[in-house]
Protein backbone atom coordinates (compact mmCIF):
# COMPACT_ATOMS: atom_id res chain seq x y z
CA UNK A 1 0.00 0.00 0.00
CA UNK A 2 1.73 3.16 -1.03
CA UNK A 3 -0.97 5.72 -1.37
CA UNK A 4 -3.42 6.68 1.36
CA UNK A 5 -5.27 10.13 -0.41
CA UNK A 6 -9.14 8.85 -0.04
CA UNK A 7 -8.25 5.81 1.95
CA UNK A 8 -9.39 5.22 5.45
CA UNK A 9 -7.21 4.33 8.13
CA UNK A 10 -8.56 3.31 11.51
CA UNK A 11 -6.14 4.08 14.41
CA UNK A 12 -6.21 2.74 17.85
CA UNK A 13 -4.81 3.99 20.72
CA UNK A 14 -5.18 7.59 18.23
CA UNK A 15 -4.73 9.72 21.64
CA UNK A 16 -1.45 9.97 22.40
CA UNK A 17 2.27 8.80 21.31
CA UNK A 18 2.89 6.88 18.17
CA UNK A 19 -1.06 6.52 17.75
CA UNK A 20 -1.04 10.29 17.24
CA UNK A 21 2.04 10.51 15.44
CA UNK A 22 0.57 7.92 12.83
CA UNK A 23 -3.09 10.02 12.56
CA UNK A 24 -0.76 13.72 12.06
CA UNK A 25 1.29 11.26 9.05
CA UNK A 26 -1.71 9.52 7.44
CA UNK A 27 -4.20 12.84 7.44
CA UNK A 28 -0.87 14.82 6.07
CA UNK A 29 -1.55 11.94 3.07
CA UNK A 30 -5.02 13.10 2.88
CA UNK A 31 -6.33 10.25 4.22
CA UNK A 32 -9.97 9.56 6.12
CA UNK A 33 -8.04 9.20 9.78
CA UNK A 34 -10.31 8.04 12.37
CA UNK A 35 -8.07 8.30 15.91
CA UNK A 36 -9.81 5.59 18.44
CA UNK A 37 -9.41 5.69 22.33
CA UNK A 38 -10.87 4.91 25.25
CA UNK A 39 -9.98 7.99 26.89
CA UNK A 40 -12.73 10.30 25.61
CA UNK A 41 -10.82 13.38 27.06
CA UNK A 42 -7.35 13.01 25.33
CA UNK A 43 -9.06 12.10 22.41
CA UNK A 44 -11.27 15.03 22.25
CA UNK A 45 -7.65 17.43 23.11
CA UNK A 46 -5.82 15.70 20.62
CA UNK A 47 -8.46 16.45 17.67
CA UNK A 48 -8.52 19.99 18.44
CA UNK A 49 -4.34 20.22 18.36
CA UNK A 50 -4.72 18.44 14.97
CA UNK A 51 -7.46 20.25 13.63
CA UNK A 52 -5.58 23.60 14.73
CA UNK A 53 -2.64 22.38 12.41
CA UNK A 54 -5.03 22.24 9.20
CA UNK A 55 -5.15 18.18 9.71
CA UNK A 56 -8.35 16.88 9.06
CA UNK A 57 -9.02 13.63 11.45
CA UNK A 58 -12.34 12.25 12.81
CA UNK A 59 -12.65 10.39 15.94
CA UNK A 60 -14.61 7.64 17.62
CA UNK A 61 -14.14 6.40 21.30
CA UNK A 62 -13.86 2.39 22.03
CA UNK A 63 -12.57 0.00 24.08
CA UNK A 64 -10.36 -2.46 22.60
CA UNK A 65 -10.76 -5.35 25.42
CA UNK A 66 -14.96 -5.32 24.20
CA UNK A 67 -15.82 -7.34 21.29
CA UNK A 68 -19.16 -5.20 21.29
CA UNK A 69 -17.70 -1.85 21.28
CA UNK A 70 -14.73 -3.01 18.71
CA UNK A 71 -17.89 -3.91 16.86
CA UNK A 72 -19.98 -0.92 17.08
CA UNK A 73 -16.44 1.07 15.95
CA UNK A 74 -16.46 -1.40 12.84
CA UNK A 75 -19.67 -0.33 11.74
CA UNK A 76 -19.69 3.25 12.87
CA UNK A 77 -16.50 3.04 10.21
CA UNK A 78 -17.59 0.97 7.49
CA UNK A 79 -21.16 3.15 7.28
CA UNK A 80 -19.67 6.23 7.04
CA UNK A 81 -16.60 5.64 4.81
CA UNK A 82 -17.39 2.23 2.91
CA UNK A 83 -14.44 0.60 3.77
CA UNK A 84 -11.41 0.43 5.84
CA UNK A 85 -8.35 0.37 3.92
CA UNK A 86 -5.79 0.17 7.08
CA UNK A 87 -6.56 -0.83 10.37
CA UNK A 88 -4.16 -0.29 12.80
CA UNK A 89 -4.35 -2.32 16.30
CA UNK A 90 -1.93 0.03 18.39
CA UNK A 91 -3.67 0.21 21.96
CA UNK A 92 -1.23 -1.16 24.66
CA UNK A 93 -0.63 -0.83 28.33
CA UNK A 94 1.66 -0.97 31.05
CA UNK A 95 1.22 -2.57 34.30
CA UNK A 96 3.53 -1.12 36.78
CA UNK A 97 4.85 -4.88 37.03
CA UNK A 98 8.61 -3.87 36.88
CA UNK A 99 10.87 -6.28 39.10
CA UNK A 100 7.94 -8.01 40.84
CA UNK A 101 7.82 -11.69 41.10
CA UNK A 102 5.86 -13.26 38.50
CA UNK A 103 3.87 -15.46 41.22
CA UNK A 104 2.86 -12.48 43.00
CA UNK A 105 1.03 -10.80 40.17
CA UNK A 106 -2.72 -10.79 40.77
CA UNK A 107 -5.00 -12.43 38.06
CA UNK A 108 -6.67 -8.89 37.14
CA UNK A 109 -3.44 -7.66 36.51
CA UNK A 110 -3.10 -10.38 33.89
CA UNK A 111 -6.41 -10.08 32.53
CA UNK A 112 -5.99 -6.47 31.96
CA UNK A 113 -2.93 -6.70 30.29
CA UNK A 114 -3.70 -9.27 27.94
CA UNK A 115 -6.99 -7.74 27.06
CA UNK A 116 -5.38 -4.86 25.88
CA UNK A 117 -2.06 -5.99 23.89
CA UNK A 118 -3.34 -9.56 22.36
CA UNK A 119 -6.88 -9.62 22.67
CA UNK A 120 -7.42 -6.00 21.55
CA UNK A 121 -5.79 -6.46 18.47
CA UNK A 122 -7.82 -9.72 18.19
CA UNK A 123 -10.97 -7.96 18.89
CA UNK A 124 -10.28 -5.89 15.99
CA UNK A 125 -9.60 -8.26 13.15
CA UNK A 126 -12.69 -10.23 14.11
CA UNK A 127 -14.34 -6.49 13.93
CA UNK A 128 -12.89 -5.44 10.88
CA UNK A 129 -11.11 -7.94 8.59
CA UNK A 130 -13.89 -10.40 7.50
CA UNK A 131 -15.31 -6.74 5.99
CA UNK A 132 -12.29 -5.81 4.26
CA UNK A 133 -11.94 -9.31 2.44
CA UNK A 134 -15.47 -9.05 1.53
CA UNK A 135 -15.18 -5.40 -0.08
CA UNK A 136 -12.55 -6.98 -2.36
CA UNK A 137 -10.15 -3.98 -2.15
CA UNK A 138 -6.39 -4.18 -0.98
CA UNK A 139 -5.76 -3.36 2.47
CA UNK A 140 -3.31 -3.88 5.59
CA UNK A 141 -3.98 -4.83 9.24
CA UNK A 142 -0.60 -3.90 10.99
CA UNK A 143 -0.46 -5.10 14.86
CA UNK A 144 1.52 -3.62 17.25
CA UNK A 145 4.18 -5.39 19.47
CA UNK A 146 7.29 -5.01 21.22
CA UNK A 147 10.67 -6.07 20.88
CA UNK A 148 10.48 -7.53 24.33
CA UNK A 149 8.44 -10.63 24.48
CA UNK A 150 8.02 -9.88 20.69
CA UNK A 151 11.81 -11.13 20.10
CA UNK A 152 12.99 -11.00 23.89
CA UNK A 153 11.14 -11.14 27.02
CA UNK A 154 12.66 -8.83 29.77
CA UNK A 155 12.14 -10.60 33.13
CA UNK A 156 11.46 -7.37 34.85
CA UNK A 157 7.96 -7.50 32.72
CA UNK A 158 6.36 -10.32 32.79
CA UNK A 159 2.94 -10.03 31.92
CA UNK A 160 3.65 -7.22 29.32
CA UNK A 161 6.61 -9.38 27.68
CA UNK A 162 3.77 -12.47 27.71
CA UNK A 163 1.05 -10.63 26.26
CA UNK A 164 3.32 -9.21 22.77
CA UNK A 165 5.53 -12.48 22.61
CA UNK A 166 1.72 -13.55 21.98
CA UNK A 167 1.00 -10.72 19.64
CA UNK A 168 4.03 -11.43 17.81
CA UNK A 169 2.60 -15.58 17.18
CA UNK A 170 -1.01 -14.41 16.52
CA UNK A 171 0.02 -12.39 13.84
CA UNK A 172 2.47 -14.66 12.08
CA UNK A 173 -0.43 -17.50 12.03
CA UNK A 174 -2.94 -14.29 10.83
CA UNK A 175 -0.64 -13.76 7.87
CA UNK A 176 -0.59 -17.44 7.14
CA UNK A 177 -3.82 -17.72 6.92
CA UNK A 178 -4.69 -14.39 4.58
CA UNK A 179 -1.78 -16.24 2.13
CA UNK A 180 -3.91 -19.42 2.20
CA UNK A 181 -7.16 -17.96 1.97
CA UNK A 182 -5.50 -15.54 -0.90
CA UNK A 183 -6.78 -12.91 0.45
CA UNK A 184 -5.95 -9.13 -0.83
CA UNK A 185 -6.03 -8.27 2.73
CA UNK A 186 -2.10 -8.36 4.02
CA UNK A 187 -1.14 -8.05 7.48
CA UNK A 188 2.38 -6.85 9.24
CA UNK A 189 3.53 -6.28 12.39
CA UNK A 190 5.16 -3.40 13.90
CA UNK A 191 7.97 -3.30 16.49
CA UNK A 192 8.86 0.07 18.22
CA UNK A 193 11.67 1.31 18.63
CA UNK A 194 14.71 0.77 18.96
CA UNK A 195 14.98 2.37 22.42
CA UNK A 196 11.78 2.66 25.04
CA UNK A 197 9.34 4.82 23.38
CA UNK A 198 8.54 8.37 25.06
CA UNK A 199 4.66 7.73 25.07
CA UNK A 200 1.94 7.50 27.98
CA UNK A 201 2.08 4.09 28.39
CA UNK A 202 3.49 4.61 31.89
CA UNK A 203 0.05 6.28 32.87
CA UNK A 204 -2.03 4.21 31.21
CA UNK A 205 -4.09 2.69 34.37
CA UNK A 206 -6.27 5.56 34.37
CA UNK A 207 -7.91 3.93 31.17
CA UNK A 208 -8.28 0.48 33.29
CA UNK A 209 -12.05 -0.29 33.24
CA UNK A 210 -14.03 -1.41 36.42
CA UNK A 211 -14.07 -5.08 35.27
CA UNK A 212 -10.19 -5.41 35.52
CA UNK A 213 -9.88 -3.87 39.37
CA UNK A 214 -9.78 -5.10 42.45
CA UNK A 215 -7.90 -6.23 45.50
CA UNK A 216 -3.80 -6.32 45.26
CA UNK A 217 -3.78 -4.86 41.60
CA UNK A 218 -1.75 -2.04 40.37
CA UNK A 219 -3.14 1.50 41.37
CA UNK A 220 -3.29 4.33 38.29
CA UNK A 221 0.72 5.60 37.41
CA UNK A 222 2.28 3.37 39.16
CA UNK A 223 5.61 5.01 37.31
CA UNK A 224 4.76 8.85 36.71
CA UNK A 225 7.87 8.98 34.27
CA UNK A 226 10.68 6.79 33.22
CA UNK A 227 12.86 8.16 36.47
CA UNK A 228 10.55 6.38 38.25
CA UNK A 229 10.54 2.86 36.16
CA UNK A 230 14.85 2.97 36.04
CA UNK A 231 14.61 3.56 39.72
CA UNK A 232 12.04 -0.06 40.05
CA UNK A 233 13.74 -2.20 37.39
CA UNK A 234 17.50 -0.82 37.90
CA UNK A 235 17.91 -0.47 34.13
CA UNK A 236 19.02 2.87 32.33
CA UNK A 237 16.62 4.03 29.44
CA UNK A 238 17.46 5.72 25.96
CA UNK A 239 14.16 7.19 24.83
CA UNK A 240 12.61 6.54 21.25
CA UNK A 241 10.05 9.75 20.31
CA UNK A 242 6.45 8.53 18.65
CA UNK A 243 7.34 10.65 15.43
CA UNK A 244 10.29 8.94 14.66
CA UNK A 245 8.05 5.38 14.84
CA UNK A 246 5.69 6.43 13.61
CA UNK A 247 8.26 7.87 10.23
CA UNK A 248 9.50 4.22 9.76
CA UNK A 249 6.26 2.77 10.32
CA UNK A 250 4.61 4.29 7.35
CA UNK A 251 7.30 4.06 5.14
CA UNK A 252 7.95 0.14 5.56
CA UNK A 253 4.10 -0.63 5.16
CA UNK A 254 4.68 1.62 2.39
CA UNK A 255 7.37 -0.75 0.98
CA UNK A 256 5.35 -4.03 2.08
CA UNK A 257 7.32 -5.26 4.89
CA UNK A 258 5.72 -7.80 7.31
CA UNK A 259 8.34 -7.56 9.97
CA UNK A 260 8.05 -3.13 10.27
CA UNK A 261 11.23 -2.89 12.53
CA UNK A 262 13.72 0.13 13.52
CA UNK A 263 15.89 1.24 10.34
CA UNK A 264 18.94 1.97 12.76
CA UNK A 265 20.19 1.01 15.84
CA UNK A 266 18.78 -2.11 16.13
CA UNK A 267 22.12 -4.15 15.72
CA UNK A 268 22.02 -5.31 19.49
CA UNK A 269 18.93 -6.18 19.67
CA UNK A 270 18.77 -8.28 16.18
CA UNK A 271 22.38 -10.08 18.02
CA UNK A 272 19.72 -10.97 20.59
CA UNK A 273 17.41 -12.66 18.45
CA UNK A 274 19.95 -14.50 16.30
CA UNK A 275 21.81 -15.87 19.97
CA UNK A 276 17.87 -16.44 20.89
CA UNK A 277 17.52 -18.88 17.82
CA UNK A 278 20.87 -20.39 18.20
CA UNK A 279 20.12 -21.31 21.68
CA UNK A 280 16.91 -23.05 21.05
CA UNK A 281 18.69 -25.09 18.21
CA UNK A 282 21.68 -26.40 20.40
CA UNK A 283 19.13 -26.52 23.52
CA UNK A 284 21.33 -24.08 25.83
CA UNK A 285 19.43 -23.13 28.97
CA UNK A 286 19.05 -19.21 28.86
CA UNK A 287 21.58 -17.07 31.61
CA UNK A 288 20.24 -13.97 33.30
CA UNK A 289 20.02 -11.20 30.70
CA UNK A 290 22.78 -8.51 31.52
Amino acid sequence: MKNFKNKTVVITGGASGVGRALGILFAQEEANVVLVDINQESLDKTVAELKADNLNVDAKTADVTSPESMDALADYCFEKYDNVHLLMNNAGVGLGEAARPIWTLPAKDWDWGFAVNTLGPVNGVRAFLPRMMELGEEGLVVNTSSGNGGFNSLPTTPIYAASKAAMTSYTEVLHYQLLKAESKIKVAIMFPGPHVVNSNILNSAHARPDRFAGEGVNKPKAYTSFEDLTKATGIEFNLTEPMDVALYTVDQIKAGHFWILPPEDYDEQKQKIIERAKGIVEQVTPLYPE
